[in-house]
């Protein structure tokens, strides 16, 4: 099949990884928390910011890379962390690793996903990144930290913006638990998905093991309570201060949308900012990152590294943050469509829409590369 011709859009392949998931699978990889405004918010904002085309600018030999963390890049787009990323798709955490190590991209494990750091590690390139819910007991986090660093990720992603655990009705009302939890609801979801229900047989119920040794296996809990929650607490800023402290590669901090805290974290001696708002799964009345992006720029200054997610769909989108102040822009749900539509294959073709599209755009601007960006800018 020429996945080009069928699928040229991620929400194509979305379209089919509905279709071939459970109803819970699908609720908790495409819901957020409320009303679902923040992730509207996100669409809605990101539509407003437009172009101004260009003509007759002649040829341009195009490059899409880019420079983040002091490491040159082929594309300005990784792969975000992914909370029971193998729920959507057995064996997402390697999968995705590898395809971030064979396209020479940041692949970042989320300390709750479905693999832990020692069975991912093998499988990451040298960019691999780890993100840290926050635990309490300090000798916890030690042992976390160690095991991400000898697995082989060098940079530490903490998430600042899940203080307490959102409720994401859309979540529950798919009957989702963590492990899932084999009711005849959620048996007859399965059933009716035999293509996910086979591949997960193969590999296993997702847990999340990187937590287990901490706290034993739980069982199941409701979708916004796992047992990451056991041992998770809220951060302050000593806490920043105490992994800069302790984690000797780069450090960024993921879920601000206020330029002081940005210039807080700076003065930290925190390594990068992550512009979110947790893709509008964790507080419904946040702003649109693409809203709070500029300003937060100018209170960093030109030159310090600032990621961004919230809605992107595709390379235009990806032109959206960069020309607005962003280095370098993550996606999570996109990838996991493309998993769970095609497997690794829909994984890979995901990189391969969101190159092609850079390419198209950055033609229509007149462009050869990200230079210039802003000076096109109408919004």
């Amino acid at each position: 099949m020429d996945l080009d011709r069928s699928y040229p859009a991620i929400s194509d392949l979305a379209a089919r990884a509905r279709r071939r998931v459970p109803r819970f699978v699908w609720d908790f990889l495409d819901s957020g928390t409320g009303t679902e405004a923040a992730m509207r918010r996100n669409r809605e904002r990101l539509d407003r910011i437009l172009f101004s085309p260009a003509i007759l600018a002649g040829e341009k030999e195009v490059n899409l890379s880019r420079r983040f963390l002091g490491r040159d890049y082929p594309l300005p787009f990784g792969i975000a962390p992914v909370g029971m990323s193998g729920l959507m798709w057995p064996d997402a955490e390697r999968i995705l690793a590898r395809l971030g190590r064979d396209e020479g991209i940041p692949y970042a494990l989320s300390t709750v996903a479905a693999q832990t750091p020692e069975t991912v590690g093998a499988h990451v390139g040298p960019d691999a990144w780890c993100q840290l819910y926050p635990p309490l007991d300090p000798e916890i986090r030690l042992d976390i930290l160690k095991r991400f660093k000898e697995a082989g990720f060098d940079a530490l992603v903490l998430t600042a913006d899940v203080p307490v655990t959102s409720r994401r009705e859309r979540q529950q009302r798919g009957g989702m638990s963590t492990p899932p939890q084999l009711t005849p609801r959620i048996l007859g979801q399965i059933a009716l998905r035999p293509a996910w229900a086979l591949a997960t047989l193969r590999n296993g119920i997702p847990r999340l093991r990187t937590i287990e040794k901490y706290t034993g296996n739980q069982g199941a809990m409701s979708s916004t309570k796992h047992i990451g929650n056991l041992i998770r607490t809220s951060p302050d800023w000593e806490y920043v201060e105490w992994l800069r402290e302790r984690w000797d590669g780069p450090l960024m901090v993921k879920g601000v949308l206020v330029a002081e805290d940005a210039a807080r974290l700076k003065a930290s001696g925190v390594d990068a900012v992550w512009v979110s708002n947790h893709a509008g799964r964790q507080f419904d009345a946040a702003p649109a990152p693409i809203d709070m992006l500029p300003d937060i720029r100018a209170a960093v200054g030109p030159n310090y590294p600032l990621l961004f997610d919230g809605g992107v769909a595709g390379g235009l989108d990806i032109l959206r943050a960069l020309a607005l102040g962003a280095d370098f822009v993550m996606l999570g749900r996109a990838f996991h469509y493309g998993l769970a539509a095609f497997g690794a294959r829909g994984a890979a073709h995901v990189v391969h829409i969101l190159r092609e599209d850079l390419i198209s755009n950055l033609g229509q601007l007149g462009l050869g590369g990200f230079d210039g960006l802003a000076a096109r800018v109408r919004m």
